[in-house]
């Protein structure tokens, strides 16, 4: 462990919360709660800024795998704040096979990413084929952050649906992506639930998530209930 870390870790133990803590191992069960320190969110992404800024972060982010699940979420939000597309890619590829929960993987999301959305495509095509739970999650969590809207085309939903597998956090993330594009892209989404083109588990949690949904009409939730598989 080199000084930066160490000052790090200190750092992050100066921001413990022990209630905190409680929460957030209730909240990630699948982690170690001994790997938890017990910080806020706010606090771990000011210090990220400051260690960016201050610099010299470039071997903490080369050093993993890391002790703490508080680390992971700094080593996250230091990536968030690369500029150059191709070096934050690179980052991240490193760090991927690293995250071993939700909660670092939902919030990771690299500023840059937005800016050049036609070569992460390129990137997330080869994510969604990953062996690894939460590398396939991420890029699901790219494709509803930045391919729902403006940039849109039915076929992605073909990319999310075509992703076979048992795991929990991949399939409530396929759920979470096919509710986001029925509030979104409704025409186009709906079809994927009339002609059953999901897992049935995923096909009744996207219709769950999307009836406590407000962006969609009482209509539309009426629909989709009429669709759920028994």
């Amino acid at each position: 462990m080199d000084s930066f870390e160490e000052k790090l870790i200190e750092q992050l133990f100066d921001h413990k919360d022990d209630k905190y803590k409680e929460f957030t191992c209730k909240l990630i069960p699948t982690i170690d709660r001994d790997s938890v320190i017990g910080v806020r969110t706010p606090d771990m992404r000011k210090l990220a800024k400051s260690l960016v800024r201050a610099g010299g972060y470039e071997g903490f982010v080369n050093s993993l795998p890391h002790k703490y699940h508080e680390e992971n979420f700094v080593h996250a939000a230091i990536i968030e704040q690369i500029k150059d597309f191709d070096t934050a890619v690179a980052e991240t590829e490193r760090f991927l096979p690293y995250i071993n929960n939700w909660a670092v993987c939902d919030s990771f999301s690299p500023k840059c990413f937005a800016k050049n959305k036609i070569l992460l495509l390129e990137r997330i095509r080869q994510w969604l084929s990953a062996g690894d739970t939460y590398t396939v999650r991420f890029a699901i969590g790219m494709l509803m952050s930045h391919y729902l809207d403006g940039d849109f085309e039915p076929e992605y939903l073909s990319l999310v649906s075509g992703v076979m597998s048992d795991e929990y956090y991949i399939k409530m993330m396929q759920a979470w992506y096919f509710a986001t594009a029925l509030a979104k892209q409704y025409d186009s989404s709906v079809k994927f639930i009339e002609e059953r083109r999901l897992s049935v588990w995923v096909h009744n949690k996207t219709i769950q998530k999307a009836v406590e949904s407000y962006r969609i009409t009482d209509e539309q939730k009426d629909y989709l209930k009429s669709l759920r598989i028994k």
